[in-house]
């Protein structure tokens, strides 16, 4: 009888074979790891003895550990995923998670930075180079923070002024335009800045050692300069929502952002045309026209 903690293994064998990036893989080992100890603690050694039941519970306990219904959401699709694998492979004769139910998630409206906000971030930022190319390159393209991260030199064409985005788990790579002002900003910055570093380094945002800026310190900085912008509850995905907003409402078409931005699908895009009315009446009532 093949051992839980077997399959375990073997699935995340499996998602390294596939190339799954190393975050993922680490995400779906430390959920899975979890979902094996929930059910040796029922008395569930093996995939054969797992039923609906047992996933239930899991699932209660992690509502009791206090997990938001977002993480515990993720935790179940890690699990549904494990499950389709055991069934795909002969480990299971049916998916019995097939029946287990994600907790209802209240989605807040995505942050819109208005242009007095945006405008303030930039002008507070402008004196680190790098930040202040990091927010423009965010605010002007619709990368995310980890595709910013990923960012290397050539994959900027200057005379064509596009910014190619590699293939990436679920993304594809795409190619943006990239306006005169984010084009100003990579330049001063890279010309300027960056080749007193380490001209050589294949990433465009590095660190003084030359190795690239990872995510976190993306995010800590450039937070860092919403608070000393007096920018309340903003974050570097606002920037982002931001992006999105400010063009689908100047009248670009929802398949061409949702092209840039790299969303699946354009239902995820088309939800912003919602907020737009609401930040433009924003927008009035802090320079006073309402």
């Amino acid at each position: 009888m093949t051992k839980l903690k077997e399959v375990h293994a073997e699935f995340i064998n499996k998602l390294k074979e596939d190339g799954k990036a190393s975050s993922t893989i680490i995400a779906y080992n430390k959920d899975i790891e979890q979902l094996v100890e929930s059910f040796t603690g029922l008395g569930v050694n093996s995939p054969e003895k797992a039923e609906l039941q047992h996933l239930v519970q899991f699932v209660s306990g992690l509502s009791d550990i206090g997990l938001t219904p977002k993480t515990i959401s993720r935790k179940i699709n890690a699990t549904k995923t494990f499950f389709k694998y055991l069934t795909e492979k002969g480990h299971i004769p049916a998916d019995v998670s097939e029946g287990l139910k994600h907790p209802k998630i209240e989605t807040k409206p995505p942050r819109i930075l208005s242009k007095m906000e945006y405008r303030a971030l930039r002008d507070t930022a402008r004196k680190d180079v790098r930040t202040f190319t990091m927010i423009e390159v965010l605010l002007q393209t619709g990368i995310s923070i980890s595709e910013i991260s990923l960012m290397k030199i050539d994959h900027i064409n200057f005379d064509k002024q596009e910014l190619y985005v590699p293939a990436r788990e679920s993304k594809g790579g795409r190619t943006i335009p990239l306006n005169s002002a984010v084009i100003e900003a990579l330049k001063t910055y890279i010309e300027k800045h960056r080749k007193t570093i380490k001209a050589d380094a294949p990433h465009v945002f590095i660190t003084k050692t030359g190795n690239k800026i990872l995510v976190r310190n993306i995010r800590s900085t450039i937070d860092r300069y919403f608070d000393l912008s007096g920018i309340i509850d903003a974050r570097v995905n606002n920037l982002r929502h931001t992006f999105i907003a400010h063009h689908l409402s100047q009248g670009v078409s929802l398949q061409t952002v949702s092209k840039i931005v790299g969303h699946k699908r354009i239902s995820t895009t088309e939800k912003y045309l919602d907020y737009i009315e609401k930040e433009t009446e924003k927008e009035k009532a802090e320079l006073g026209v309402l």
